[in-house]
């Protein structure tokens, strides 16, 4: 498989300008930016090899290296996500992941602002309900490189929470969703999450409540619990040897927490629970109604993800060329778009189908979309549709590789749920390979009316049950 290592959009500020100067010269730096605007690809790379070892402090580590551009991409992510709050707690994964980087050490958040931004270096990352993520691109001579990693070992392993920057982002995340709160796309994801995994960790809902009343001790607790060497993935890519991305890696996890004496922690989130089938109303004045329809689904790593993926394209995630798109926009004009996903995850994820469209038209539409799944689960793909989705998917794929930014994504991936380390090699194999027989047995197994749950927010609709807000 070749990947085209294509330069990242992020040059574009003048900061990595600047800095990209002093490694290639300003003679070379119009040349260069040239081939970018030109939108010119620069020279493929093999690969990508991907190299995985255990650091000695217990993280695990992945490795692709590329010497195309001189940049680094680092990414570091935990076993930290939403799903991890404690009980009472929701909101805190969120506020402690944004907390890292306002404030470590001796640094404040100005300086650590100001010194990135010297380097014209990025630090970045987030939270979803598995991980937390911290990622930095740096360029890769040594005083850049060097500078730009000691930020962010100094974010990670000694994050100061400072009292007054701790109550400012709680006042503003807590304002942020309040206002949040008023906006029917919300409401409808909220009751969708809430309704598809109930008691379980990924139901779990922030509240302006919840978050007021998180303290800085709370933030603390939870990085020394969670933000540890055996609950960290490192993933390296760029201009880095083996020996280098080595000391890297064991440079940025070794004065992370210890572990706590009885293991710290636990890894693992309880087994998913399906929902019966069920109809949530959510009342709203909007005009413009909010539909969902899901249920969890599975986990990453489940042999059906090809046929999943391939047969989802067919029914809803190939946009125009979509079932559900040609069903509900193109015949009816019930929708401008409508779109169906999965999203597996560390346990069951959800498959959600959604779409917006007046307020009087939502009973049609809805019967349209339930029509259309039953149908392409009874009977699955035609030939043709299916061999379209297969050139789509495997003709596109080089693009998501197609930087070093977005190969550190897949590799994270790949390393955080501990995917096959030719997972990227063989992925296009393995969508040529999808049949109508596997994909109509892959949706008749995760995709099951007994278990769908159908959201609705700024309905009239009868018969459904009456949702919170929250």
């Amino acid at each position: 498989m070749s990947v085209s290592l294509a330069v990242p959009r992020h040059f574009a500020s003048p900061a990595i300008g600047r800095a990209f100067s002093r490694v290639l010269g300003r003679a070379l730096v119009p040349a260069f930016f040239g081939l970018v605007a030109a939108g010119l690809a620069l020279p493929a790379a093999a690969g990508p090899r991907i190299d995985t070892w255990t650091a000695p402090s217990g993280a695990k580590v992945l490795f692709v290296e590329s010497h195309v551009l001189p940049v680094v991409d680092v990414q570091v992510d935990f076993a930290a996500g939403s799903a991890y709050a404690p009980a009472g707690k929701a909101g805190v994964a969120g506020l402690t992941r944004g907390l890292l980087s306002q404030g470590a050490g001796n640094l404040s958040e100005q300086a650590i602002a100001d010194r990135l931004a010297d380097l014209g270096a990025q630090l970045g990352g987030g939270v979803d309900p598995d991980r937390a993520s911290l990622s930095l691109r740096t360029l890769s001579d040594a005083p850049t490189r060097d500078g730009a990693l000691a930020v962010l070992r100094t974010v990670l392993a000694a994050p100061a929470f400072p009292a007054d920057v701790v109550a400012r982002e709680r006042d503003r995340a807590v304002a942020a969703l309040k206002e949040s709160l008023t906006r029917p796309e919300t409401l409808a994801s909220r009751a969708f999450w809430q309704n598809l995994y109930g008691d379980h960790p990924y139901g779990r809902q922030a509240t302006p409540e919840s978050i007021a009343a998180l303290t800085r001790d709370d933030l603390a607790a939870y990085w020394k619990a969670h933000y540890t060497a055996r609950r960290a993935t490192v993933t390296l890519v760029g201009d880095l040897t083996r020996a280098q991305a080595e000391v890297v890696a064991q440079d940025l996890t070794a004065r992370l927490p210890a572990e706590a004496a009885n293991g710290g922690a636990s890894l693992a989130l309880p087994a998913v629970t399906p929902p019966k089938a069920t109809t949530v109303a959510v009342a709203h004045p909007a005009a413009q109604s909010h539909l969902f329809i899901g249920s969890p689904t599975f986990k990453r790593g489940d042999p059906d993800f090809f046929p999943l993926v391939v047969g989802n394209y067919v029914l809803g995630g190939g946009g125009f060329v979509s079932r559900l798109m040609k069903e509900v926009r193109e015949k009816r004009g019930y929708a401008y778009s409508v779109y169906s996903y999965f999203l597996p995850l560390k346990e069951e994820g959800p498959f959600q189908i959604g779409l917006q469209t007046k307020r009087d038209q939502a009973g049609a539409a809805l019967k349209v979309v339930r029509d259309t799944l039953a149908e392409f689960i009874a009977k699955g793909p035609t030939e043709s549709e299916l061999q379209a989705a297969k050139d789509n998917l495997v003709g596109g794929f080089p693009l998501r590789l197609d930087s070093n930014r977005k190969l550190l994504d897949q590799v994270a991936t790949i390393g955080f749920y501990g995917l096959p380390l030719d997972w990227l090699d063989r992925y296009t194999e393995r969508v040529k390979a999808v049949t109508v027989t596997q994909i109509k047995d892959a949706f008749a197994r995760h995709v099951q009316d007994a278990r769908l749950v159908t959201v609705e927010v700024a309905t009239d609709l009868p018969d459904a049950q009456a949702g919170a807000a929250r």
